[in-house]
């Protein structure tokens, strides 16, 4: 599962996508309380008693009532000792029927049923070498279940209905699943844990508009009497319960080939012609992959379909991926992507090796699915666009982690106790665990980690692993005890936060360079790390290895050097204090080689613009190949400072024009607009016309800061097909109009938006409201907004817009007491309902 919430609260968590999540201090997840009791129940893989080998499900749906009336063929075996019972996970279901089917009959079975278990008494005591078959027939209701969920899966019903009833005319009618962590035992029973692998056949009755997507497959489709068409689904090799999945709506498939296995794209109809352009990677993805490790993509096929109001971000269900709508966008929005889609895209196909091929046996071993997927993102940004782009994105996932152990406490890698499951979820787990193996990776060297990782598969294929197992894949291969390393990062928490020192000899010509560990733990790391001395136009490496709180090395020099570098390799997860002066740093942007080499030496000159060395690295970085470095640049300018200004203003002008990077362009027009200048009303006029939406709405933005009727004219000539970044910038010209007539375009803007963009819509669409004395309109919006927070059903989401609108309740309010009589009983009808909202969300 990719961690955004996956995103749809980018605007309340601040995100970096990849799926990265950073923390908000106002939300974080709290830090762990010793006291809590949960938390000193060890977390053991739960025993297997019965051991799961098939599946058939029968199912069809009720749409009206929200349920799912299924039949369920479930075949097992103890998994060792000889039994006579059985346990199935059945979440508030409706059972029927339980039955032993032996020799094509049913026997009926005794059983108990609490809700959220299924205990059955077997015909007698079975054998670990002895198959049975139970038969049952249940109703599962999800909508009346009561289950929440983590940070990054919102809700735990497993099935979900999406406008069954047909009422929003902006919203398909949709029907998904969604398992991890233990909630598909909602619309089916079964044993459900991550250490269960069992083959799958699901035949799903459906009208025939319909199309369905499901695990493995599709082996036959009949029509019935009634008009309904039945589809079924096989998959014949082995994956974990929490993997199955269902999904049924009217799609367009686009479809296409990978080695003779179909490869197909499952997307609304009006983005069929964007199909391709947001998923067309996937098969050099799974020729990378499959090559990388050394073992060919397991699987029968590989689906990603595309659904409505989905509950995390995208769900590594095996060979048919599912996405939240974020990933639908038109090529004029992926211009702006900067590869956000094809990192969540990578993450989960990644998955059908770790996590679906070799399964975490439990949720406290979750890194060896997560912590994986996370890295594949580097992976195929480093393969595809080249080191920067992946250094820059391993960057954001460690600020992310960083910020999430500073607000929310950290935790051990591998855990195993923890207040629940969901907890799990988290930026150790995924970030910190992708930096983790970036780690191990340096250490070992790319051949020995690759060849690692191949053994640990094909040693653990269809079968579920503990981290252990990764280890010892390790040692196998390198032939070193790595005990060290999974001790220190993968069962103890915490990272080091170095203080790097010089001193030099000119005498004796040699420097020492002196690192002291300052972590407040205590806790003293092994690091392995290079350091590189530039000195005479040569470049030497020395390999180190620190062991103790205090080290010192002393390397030899014939001409004193311009930089010593240390980590130079850039992959230590470490807060590093590194005391050096400026002009180590102007020589490290045009010398070392690394993206993280040249913006700690940018970030550094920043802070210097008046010193003529870092002015003309700062300018250097505007022309920078990569466009991260000219975008932190742009916004870094000083252009109080005259020759600051004289110098970037010519390269501003010319890459607002013509960078090839949509976002580049988009921070070099804000930066001129920032100037609030004439001259450069017509450069914004002409890059409206961008097919960036970024770059198109910064430029209407900047217009509006000098001309601010002719920005409002020209925003409504691009309302009609305006997205993203310029659907924000057309809402911030009207609300400086204050025009009640252009509420319109908020209210249609919000209702076709969904996820990320409807919870920054809303945030727009309050403020917007909160200066706005028309009843009707007012009323309607908050109550808009009062649906979303309802679908969302978030206490982070809820939080953030009851906050939003407290304030504005009270200028209601205020506004009433100072008002005519006619306006003021406007105004107090206003502020009762938005109070009667805000008490409801609050219940």
């Amino acid at each position: 599962m990719s961690k955004s919430l996956k995103q749809a609260l980018k605007g309340l968590l601040v995100v970096c996508l990849t799926g990265s999540m950073c923390y908000s201090p106002a939300y974080a997840q709290q830090p762990d309380n010793a006291n809590d009791p949960l938390l000193k129940i060890y977390r053991a893989t739960a025993t297997r008693v019965n051991d799961l080998s098939h599946t058939k499900l029968d199912v069809r749906f009720d749409y009206a009532k929200r349920y799912l009336y299924g039949k369920a063929w479930l075949t097992l075996k103890p998994h060792f000792y000889a039994t006579d019972s059985l346990t199935l996970d059945a979440k508030g279901m409706d059972i029927k029927t339980v039955a032993l089917v032996k020799g094509g009959k049913n026997t009926p079975l005794k059983y108990t049923y609490d809700s959220t278990q299924l205990h059955i008494q077997l015909d007698k005591v079975y054998g670990r070498t002895e198959s049975y078959t139970v038969y049952i027939d249940y109703v599962a209701r999800p909508e009346e279940i009561s289950a929440s969920g983590s940070a990054a899966i919102t809700d735990a019903k497993g099935l979900y209905f999406i406008n069954p009833d047909g009422t929003d005319k902006n919203k398909p009618i949709q029907i998904w699943t969604q398992g991890e962590t233990e909630s598909n035992s909602v619309w089916f029973p079964t044993i459900d844990k991550t250490a269960q692998k069992c083959t799958e056949e699901i035949s799903m009755t459906v009208e025939k508009k319909y199309v369905t997507l499901s695990n493995g497959k599709l082996v036959s489709q009949k029509n019935n009497p009634d008009g309904t068409r039945t589809d079924t689904w096989k998959m014949d090799l082995p994956h974990s319960p929490y993997l199955f999945m269902m999904a049924v709506g009217e799609f367009a498939i686009v479809k296409e080939q990978w080695r003779g296995k179909e490869v197909s794209y499952y997307v609304e109809k009006a983005y069929e012609p964007y199909a391709k352009a947001i998923f067309g990677n996937t098969p050099e993805m799974l020729t990378f992959y499959s090559n990388i490790l050394g073992y060919e993509y397991a699987w029968p096929k590989y689906a990603q379909i595309v659904v409505r109001d989905y509950v995390s971000g995208a769900m590594e269900n095996t060979t048919a991926t599912l996405h939240g709508d974020f990933v639908q966008k038109t090529d004029r929005e992926l211009l702006d992507n900067n590869n956000y889609n094809e990192s969540v895209i990578a993450h989960e196909l990644f998955h059908h090796w770790f996590g679906d091929l070799v399964t975490a046996e439990s949720w406290s071993n979750l890194t060896l699915n997560e912590s994986f997927a996370d890295y594949s993102e580097y992976l195929w940004l480093e393969h595809k666009y080249g080191k920067d782009e992946a250094d820059a994105h391993a960057l954001e996932a460690m600020e992310s982690y960083k910020q999430f152990a500073e607000y929310a406490g950290d935790r051990d890698l591998v855990r195993f106790h923890y207040h629940d499951k969901e907890d799990m979820f988290d930026a150790v787990s995924y970030q910190k665990g992708g930096r983790i193996l970036h780690m191990l990776r340096n250490v070992v060297g790319d051949s020995a980690f690759f060849k690692s990782l191949n053994l640990y598969l094909k040693t653990n294929a269809f079968k579920p692993a503990e981290a252990h197992q990764l280890r010892l894949a390790f040692e196998e291969v390198t032939g070193e005890d790595l005990n060290w390393f999974f001790n220190q990062w993968y069962f103890g928490d915490g990272f080091p936060k170095l203080d790097v020192s010089y001193q030099y000899n000119d005498g004796a010509k040699t420097v020492t360079v002196n690192i002291t560990q300052t972590q407040e733990s205590g806790k003293i790391f092994q690091l392995p790390m290079a350091i590189d001395i530039y000195a005479g136009g040569k470049t030497e490496r020395h390999l180190v290895n620190v062991t103790d709180k205090t080290a010192s090395f002393t390397f030899p020099y014939t001409t004193k050097p311009d930089l010593v570098n240390v980590d130079a390799d850039k992959v230590l997860l470490a807060d590093i204090a590194d005391h050096r002066d400026l002009n180590t740093y102007i020589f490290q942007f045009n010398n070392a080689p690394n993206y993280l080499d040249r913006r700690e030496a940018l970030e550094a000159c920043l802070k210097d613009q008046s010193n003529t060395g870092a002015r003309k690295v700062v300018i250097a970085a505007l022309k920078d190949k990569f466009y991260g470095i000219r975008s932190l640049a742009i916004k870094g300018l000083n252009m109080s400072d005259d020759a600051v200004k004289s110098a970037a203003l010519p390269l501003l002008q010319q890459i607002a024009k013509n960078d090839n990077n949509a976002t580049v362009r988009a921070a070099a027009l804000r930066q001129l607009g920032s100037l609030r200048e004439n001259q450069y009303a017509s450069l914004f006029e002409g890059a409206t016309k961008d097919k960036s939406y970024a770059a198109a709405g910064a430029a209407l933005t900047s217009l509006s800061s000098i001309d601010a009727d002719k920005a409002y004219t020209l925003a409504k000539q691009m309302e009609a097909t305006s997205k993203g970044a310029l659907r924000n910038a057309i809402a911030n010209v009207y609300s400086k109009k204050g025009n009640e007539d252009d509420i319109a375009f908020f209210s249609k803007t919000f209702d076709e938006a969904s996820g990320q963009e409807k919870v920054e819509d809303a945030i727009q669409y309050i403020t917007i409201l909160a200066n706005v004395d028309n009843a009707d309109i007012v009323i309607k919006g908050v109550g808009q907004i009062r649906d979303m927070v309802k679908t969302f059903n978030n206490k982070m989401v809820t939080n953030y817009m009851v906050n939003m609108l407290q304030p504005v309740a009270k200028r209601k309010l205020d506004k009433a007491t100072i008002a005519t009589a006619d306006k003021k009983a406007d105004l107090m009808k206003q502020y009762d309902y938005i109070k009667k909202v805000i008490s409801e969300l609050k219940d």
